[in-house]
């Protein structure tokens, strides 16, 4: 699937700096262009994959460079007024090579939360190619302001995209490890994660092909609309042959063992941890992955691990198919599962938003009534001289 990515603030930036490395290591072909967007110089400047002529700075006339401090409104109304900025970046892009549209962005800081999805409606109202999110939310740890920001940005990013793939940071963080250290090692877990996806139906001279071919139409479709998560699961296979192998025959490979070992990886992936924990049985459509030696990957293990995502789902819609890598010796299964409605933590973030708008109101209603006070003390004031 062609992609044209877009890194929206430092979290959003470096993920789509890390994609380019990924996508260039594995010869995944899933990157047709990358463009990161950001308030605060120093950021842009860290970022080594992204070229320079696609590194966009926005809202210099307010903020100078600066960032726009975790103000997710402010972030929003840089973007408003420097979207001309970034649609010239935009513009380099050869639109008619791309598949979709991908905006990378952390949900708990200011330019990502409050600029994404301004980019996202724009995107919509120009382009017919789908315009999809990859939403970073904060860890609960991280601070009130980020969780706030995540909760006021979350419904709004989901309303402007046609989907909404999301990893959430708290799931992730390990107990004990620098902020940094956990960053960087998160970054390639999600990298990995989408761009083993997103790379699926890419295929390069001299590759082998598919059984089962997973073509951009098959993740379009599973991404039709809502919230995605996504579930990936692998084992070490023996590739070298050996000496065993030798006294086998071909006829006596165990395709038993193979399609066994599919539909358990599957079901790892799907129960296991994945990247917004849910309830698997609200996903609406699904889609399976079966990635590795192309002699260890089995059409009825694909098949079968369909079947058994169907049957756990509840849903017609899940599709599947493989994707050879002659480069690991290793066995995987990916697992997207979108439309997703029972997930806690969304409804944590719309409980904040909803308290937030309550404590609003309050205080505005407080303010109004002091002022009130004091306008009617004034006037009494005045009666008596």
């Amino acid at each position: 699937m062609k992609l044209a990515l877009i890194g929206f603030g430092q979290a959003g930036g470096k993920i789509v700096d890390e994609f380019l490395a990924y996508d260039d290591a594995v010869d995944g072909g899933f990157v047709e262009a990358a463009i990161a967007v950001n308030s605060a110089t120093t950021d842009l400047k860290g970022l080594e994959h992204v070229p320079q002529e696609n590194r966009v700075l926005i809202g210099q006339a307010r903020v100078k460079g600066h960032g726009v401090g975790a103000d997710n409104e402010l972030g929003a109304e840089v973007t408003e007024e420097d979207i001309d900025e970034i649609q010239g970046a935009i513009d380099r892009i050869q639109v008619h090579e791309i598949d979709a549209f991908l905006i990378v962005a952390g949900m708990g800081g200011g330019t990502g939360s409050g600029g994404a999805p301004v980019l996202a409606k724009h995107l919509q109202r120009i382009y017919t190619e789908p315009v999809y999110g990859l939403g970073i939310l904060p860890g609960t740890d991280e601070g009130g302001i980020y969780t706030l920001n995540a909760a006021r940005s979350f419904q709004t990013f989901v309303r402007e995209v046609d989907n909404l793939l999301v990893f959430d940071n708290d799931v992730w963080r390990s107990a004990g490890e620098s902020v940094e250290g956990g960053y960087d090692r998160i970054n390639k877990e999600i990298v990995e994660r989408f761009g083993l996806l997103f790379a699926a139906g890419e295929v390069g001279h001299g590759d082998h092909v598919a059984e089962s071919v997973v073509d951009s139409s098959e993740i379009i479709n599973t991404l039709e609309d809502g919230i995605s998560t996504i579930g990936y699961a692998r084992e070490t296979v023996d590739t070298s042959g050996g000496l065993l192998s030798s006294f086998r025959g071909e006829e006596e490979f165990d395709e038993g063992a193979e399609v066994n070992r599919l539909t358990s990886l599957v079901r790892k992936a799907t129960l296991g941890r994945l990247t917004l924990p849910c309830d698997v049985s609200s996903a609406d459509r699904g889609l399976v992955v079966a990635t590795g030696p192309p002699e260890h990957l089995n059409r009825k293990g694909v098949e079968r691990g369909r079947q058994w995502l169907e049957d756990e789902t509840g849903s017609m819609e899940i599709r599947g198919g493989d994707y050879p890598r002659t480069d690991k010796d290793e066995v995987g299964a990916i697992v997207l599962l979108s439309g997703v409605t029972d997930v806690p933590r969304v409804d944590q973030l719309q409980q904040v938003a909803i308290e937030a708008q309550e404590t609003t109101e309050t205080v505005r209603a407080n303010a109004q009534e002091e002022f009130s006070s004091l306008v009617d003390t004034g006037g009494e004031l005045d009666a008596l001289f």
